[in-house]
């Protein structure tokens, strides 16, 4: 029946038929993409790309996407001692999700979404480095080998900005720990390090992000809404790096992200039908896609064909799980996706400024973000991102 929604502060006034089915991101409006974009809920100036500007991701692995075609300049398998440069096309295994999320969110082109969900740097170069082992760990040795390779490489490949959403193992506040020694000779060498603050909500730093250096990224809960009135923080670890100074440096958007789904993996085949139960009311049309999709659903035969409320309230319960936006899309949540959104901004300013020093990227970034009412200073650093503030501060209008 047509009619009203209140979905907070926001009204949706409906002329059709709602969906049966719904997504569990705040003000979700049926039928309609109503899950803000990285640039929406940053206000990033879209003028502004990345063009000309290479990023490199450390993380557990990667995949091609297609959001990324074009612009991946090389993919580097540091997975053992043995590091492996290899090209565009390169074996993905399910660890690719965590950074294909990373760097698609960073810098996709949204080609997936008609340009919907496009990265904020969407036409950067990336240089994509695997640090998870064969037995898919990530530990400190690990992102170290990592480091270590750009650190001998960025040179050739002209990088200038590094994302890490990976975590160490142990509290440090040694100066000539091997991760703070490898990250302050790439600061050095003016490559900015950005890292994810890690997700524990605890006062304490592991390494890489206790390094002084770096841009500590922190996060926060916007409630999928540009109201900063709604923003909380998010469950972010905080502390000081090793030099005693406060971390993190700044927040940026932890929640309701949009991210692909991996191709070919089994939440992919899984999530084809059930983004197709988000788009009508016609049980009828409902129950020819549960008939058709059952095997991939997992679903038994007998089940599928006599469907009842008990089968769509347990499809309505993957679709949360899944946090499905549609065929394609899903919201994610963390300091990993908060911290590559500070890096496309960053590959905005470079492009609008190619000499920016990373120190100098650092105070402009805090000195144009937002402080967050009533959060304790030493959880929040300078404030929230102010995207379009940062790149104008550099000279882009």
């Amino acid at each position: 029946m047509p009619g009203t929604i209140d979905r907070g502060r926001h009204i949706v006034h409906s002329t059709a038929p709602m969906p049966m089915f719904t997504s569990n991101y705040p003000y979700y409006q049926p039928g309609h993409p109503s899950l803000l974009s990285t640039l929406e809920r940053t206000g990033a100036l879209p003028q502004f790309t990345g063009r000309g500007v290479v990023i490199a991701f450390i993380d557990s692995g990667f995949y091609p996407h297609r959001d990324l075609e074009g612009r991946i300049l090389m993919h580097v398998d540091a997975s053992t001692n043995r590091v492996i440069e290899q090209g565009a096309d390169f074996p993905a295994s399910d660890l690719s999700w965590h950074g294909q999320m990373t760097s698609v969110i960073a810098a996709g082109s949204g080609r997936t979404s008609g340009g919907r969900f496009r990265g904020i740097a969407s036409e950067a170069q990336l240089v994509l480095i695997k640090v998870s082992t064969p037995q898919g760990q990530i530990k400190e040795r690990d992102i170290l080998r990592g480091l270590l390779w750009l650190a001998d490489t960025h040179r050739r490949l002209n990088v200038r900005v590094v994302n890490i959403s990976v975590g160490g193992d142990f509290a440090s506040s040694d100066p000539d720990h091997p991760l703070h020694r490898t990250i302050r000779k790439l600061v050095a060498a003016g490559v900015t390090v950005v890292i994810a603050a890690g997700n524990r909500g605890a006062n304490e730093l592991l390494p890489p992000a206790s390094a002084a250096e770096a841009v500590i990224v922190g996060g926060v809960n916007d409630y999928n809404s540009n109201d900063p009135s709604l923003w909380t923080l998010y469950h972010h670890n905080y502390g000081r790096a090793y030099d005693g100074s406060c971390k993190p440096d700044l927040l940026a958007p932890a929640n309701w992200i949009a991210s692909p789904i991996l191709p070919g993996s089994s939440v992919a085949r899984e999530v084809r039908w059930l983004a197709e139960l988000l788009k009508t009311s016609d049980e009828s049309y409902i129950q020819h896609v549960i008939r058709q999709g059952y095997r991939d659903l997992g679903i038994p035969r007998d089940v599928a064909f006599h469907a009842d409320e008990h089968l769509y309230a347990m499809l309505q319960r993957r679709i949360h799980a899944h946090k499905i936006i549609d065929a394609y899309h899903q919201h994610v949540d963390g300091t990993s996706v908060a911290a590559p959104i500070v890096t496309a901004v960053i590959a905005q300013m470079l492009q609008v400024n190619p000499s920016l020093t990373p120190s100098q990227i650092r105070a402009i970034l805090t000195r144009t973000a937002c402080p967050l009412p009533d959060a304790p200073p030493e959880k929040q650093g300078a404030g929230v991102l102010n995207a379009a503030r940062a790149v104008q501060a550099t000279g882009g209008s």
